[in-house]
């Protein structure tokens, strides 16, 4: 202690050897020789020596050779600088030596001390050191990491881009191509808002803001973007906001989709045609089996009543037995094709939708489906129904009918079940049974014609099929209609007259 009493900062009454000894990072104290007079268990350690090979050693035997001069510099530097000591923000990284001859980072703070004992004499510098070759091992790798993810983004085929503050950062190879950009400058410091089309803008902005403000999995966009020529480009945007980036900085993922909407739009503009064009054939056979229809109700059948009724007044005045048995098996056999031609006329087009309406031809073909199938064939419908269009009327019919044919063929039905009803703003189509059900995906196997008949009749007006299973057992066929097919009645327009023979 001082003579005087005061206390002095520079000098120490613990016994150094005891402190150092206590500390857990490496301690190393030299003399004004730069010799090491002191070496704590931490350090011996780092530098994976024994103290007494180094204890009164020189310091140079800690450091590789190409740094002896430098080093020996930096202490008579900073000894003559008269600073006590160098802050932990001063402090230096240098090169050690292990024992074994391997070399590694360590962070140095330096100070000068004065002390009792030993070092009551003269000056004395310790050195508190820290091994940095976990943390360089750490950066090297973080650094392979940067390296291999920066080569991966660049050779991506995808388009990709950084923006930070809404201000590009980063490009790859890919974005210069899509923007038609010869180098990164062209694009590097633009706003991302720029080579959006005006279009697109405001969807970004607002996606963009949510993606920054909550964590997720980011979102996909098809929006428009213009090349650096003006070229207008339907892309695909992926964005996610990159982490630990105080949420200013977005990743973006741009994909050229304008030849696929292209072949979209193009593929969409067929299967319209083609949904027209079969629609045109389904009227166009609607109307051959009508006017067939007609001519086998009225023309054929006509013909053969009148000669049933010719055959019929031959027999009262016909003497021989044999003639008149022949007459009357002619008759039979004219009643049955009657009754056979009636009913092609009515499979191809039941007359009574024409006159009658929709709810009536329903009911008749329930009676002729439960007559034919020997089945219990019910009918529940809405009192509207027989107000719908003339084109409407005829397509629900022929759902019906292709539903009863799939029960006949496949459901191993006693119960049929047809309801049709307004709910919800449709006019809802349900054609339930109590047999085995449909089987898994009916309607996408090769040989589902029938089902798939009923669909395309459901879009053509405007609506859609639904097939499943009911809760107790069965099948169920759903078709739900807009309500707007719902119009007074319209009935087909008049046969043109043929002409005269």
């Amino acid at each position: 202690m001082p003579t005087d009493g005061a206390p002095r900062r520079d000098r120490l009454d613990v016994p150094m050897a005891s402190l150092a000894r206590a500390a857990h990072e490496a301690i190393v104290v030299i003399d004004e020789a730069q010799r090491v007079v002191m070496l704590n268990p931490a350090a011996a350690e780092m530098f994976r020596c024994r103290s007494a090979d180094v204890l009164g050693g020189p310091l140079s035997r800690l450091i590789p050779q190409r740094f002896h001069a430098a080093h020996a510099g930096y202490v008579t530097q900073f000894g003559a600088s008269g600073v006590a000591e160098r802050t932990m923000a001063e402090r230096s990284t240098v090169t050690g030596l292990r024992a074994d001859g391997e070399e590694f980072p360590v962070a140095v703070t330096i100070a000068r001390i004065d002390g009792l004992g030993p070092f009551a004499n003269g000056r004395h510098f310790a050195a508190l050191l820290c091994d940095l070759s976990v943390e360089q091992d750490l950066r090297d790798e973080i650094e392979a990491l940067r390296r291999g993810f920066r080569t991966v983004v660049e050779m991506s085929p995808n388009a990709m881009w950084i923006a930070q503050a809404e201000r590009i950062v980063f490009v790859n190879r890919a974005c210069l191509a899509l923007f038609g950009a010869r180098s990164p400058e062209q694009l590097l410091g633009r706003t991302m808002y720029e080579l959006l089309h005006p279009g697109s803008r405001d969807t970004v902005r607002a996606e963009v803001t949510r993606a920054l403000a909550v964590d997720g999995d980011g979102s996909r966009l098809q929006e428009r973007i213009e090349r650096l020529d003006g070229t207008p480009c339907d892309v695909e945007i992926a964005l996610a906001a990159l982490p630990d980036h105080g949420r200013t900085t977005l990743q973006m993922v741009i994909n050229d989709i304008t030849q696929r909407r292209r072949e979209s739009q193009e593929q969409e503009r067929v299967r319209d045609t083609l949904r027209k064009l079969s629609q045109r054939l389904v009227e166009v056979r609607e109307d051959e089996r009508r006017r067939i229809a007609r001519e086998l109700h009225d023309e054929l059948g006509q013909r053969l009543t009148a000669l049933k009724m010719d055959l019929a007044s031959l027999a009262p005045g016909t003497r021989s037995g044999k003639t008149r048995e022949r007459i009357d098996a002619m008759l039979e056999m004219l009643d049955e094709t009657v009754t056979s031609v009636r009913r092609i006329s009515a499979d191809l087009r039941p007359l009574m939708l024409d006159d009658l309406g929709l709810d009536a031809a329903i009911e008749w073909l329930a009676r002729d489906a439960a007559r034919r199938m020997g089945i219990d064939v019910k009918v529940e419908l809405d009192a509207a129904v027989s107000a719908v269009d003339a084109r409407s009327a005829i397509a629900l019919y022929r759902m019906v009918q292709e539903a009863l044919t799939n029960v006949a063929r496949h459901a191993r039905a006693s119960e049929v079940h047809i309801e049709m009803k307004h709910a919800d703003g449709e006019l809802v189509l349900t054609v339930r049974d109590n047999g085995v059900g449909f089987a898994e995906r009916a309607t996408a196997k090769d040989d589902s014609f029938g089902l798939l008949g009923i669909g395309e009749r459901a879009l053509m007006l405007g609506g859609r099929m639904e097939v499943d299973n009911a809760p107790g057992g069965g099948g169920r066929l759903r078709v739900r209609l807009p309500a707007a097919i719902t119009a007074p009645l319209l009935l087909p327009p008049p046969l043109a007259p043929e002409p005269a023979r």
